[in-house]
């Protein structure tokens, strides 16, 4: 049963990027930085006008549940 815990314990608290090659972490971050700017850069207006209405609804709808507190 310790032998369990300890195994637990260790997945819990060990580093996510470990194990993994620090050059393809780097690629891959630097493409998700990249991505929404590109993606903003293809909508028309209209279509962002949507997107930001939407989020904005969804932040507004959260706000006034009545289970928040």
């Amino acid at each position: 049963m310790n032998a369990l815990a300890a195994s637990i314990v260790a997945e819990a608290t060990r580093d996510p990027d470990e194990g993994k090659d620090p050059a393809a972490v780097s690629l891959g971050r630097r493409g998700g930085l990249k991505g929404g700017k590109a993606r903003a850069a293809k909508l028309s207006p209209d279509r962002r006008r949507e997107i930001a209405k939407k989020a904005a609804q969804a932040r507004w709808d959260q706000r006034q549940s009545p289970l928040r507190s």
